[in-house]
């Protein structure tokens, strides 16, 4: 068995993204494999390639027309390997950094806008209606809500605890359920078990609800999903967090 490829597997995140996890993330470990002891080759010129890529396909996106919607689509799903093969570098090369992953979430919440914001101008060109503005702009304010909860709630309780080491992002664990080391049926358990993973409608599902939307030029009726989804969840997001929140302050009180 490849070492090489074995460690850069172990560099992959237990509890990825949807899409990420079976699709853009094992594309980012291949491409890694050919880049990754290039040592001019850092982790955030990579995510400095991601999002000037993102920007370029939101360009196409903006421009219009079968072709250009079909290029986007292509780019979008480029972008995100970019994205996963940053954190994957800095993992394997043992230099992963707070600033590095605060440009990381940085940017990503850039996409996010640019690519929703394109894609409710073509939709608007398309059709003339100003609805798509509008459930692209739910959409982004929403899904920011759940971001925005998560790190008002972090901070909250690092305020209660002076002494509190809490960050600001999940603990990486690598997988250990799939990979070129298991065999057939293992992978494909794991592969079904990611599955339920699609109704978190988080990054790694827009990317592919973005790029089908694209080839399909189903562009309004994506913007819908988007737009009720995230409201549920932002709301959603926000009240369990609020719960959470008091819960942990009674628990405080009481001692």
């Amino acid at each position: 068995m490849n070492l090489k490829l074995t460690n850069l597997w172990a560099t992959k995140t237990k509890d990825d993204e949807w899409w990420s996890s079976f699709v853009t993330s094992p594309l980012a470990i291949v491409l890694n494999y050919f880049v990754v002891d290039i040592k001019w080759f850092t982790p955030n010129k990579i995510t400095l390639i991601s999002f000037i890529t993102a920007v370029i396909a939101a360009v196409f996106i903006v421009l219009g027309g079968v072709q250009n919607f079909i290029i986007a689509a292509i780019l979008i799903h480029l972008s995100h390997v970019f994205d996963c093969m940053d954190g994957q570098m800095a993992r394997y090369r043992k230099t992963s950094s707070i600033s590095g992953c605060y440009y990381d979430k940085l940017t990503d919440q850039i996409q996010v806008f640019i690519w929703f914001g394109a894609i409710a101008y073509a939709a608007f060109q398309q059709s003339g209606s100003v609805i798509p503005v509008f459930l692209a702009l739910f959409g982004i304010a929403f899904y920011s809500l759940r971001g925005y909860s998560k790190y008002v709630t972090i901070y909250l309780e690092a305020a209660q605890v002076s002494d509190s080491t809490q960050d600001d992002t999940p603990e990486e664990v690598i997988a250990d359920t799939a990979g070129i080391e298991f065999g057939l049926m293992a992978n494909l358990r794991w592969f079904l078990k990611e599955q339920k993973k699609i109704f978190s409608f988080d990054e790694g599902v827009f990317i592919f609800m973005l790029s089908l939307a694209l080839v399909l030029n189903m562009l309004t009726p994506m913007l819908w999903i988007f737009a009720l989804s995230q409201v549920f969840y932002g709301l959603l997001r926000a009240w369990q967090r609020g719960v959470k929140l008091d819960q942990e302050l009674t628990v405080n009180i009481g001692k």
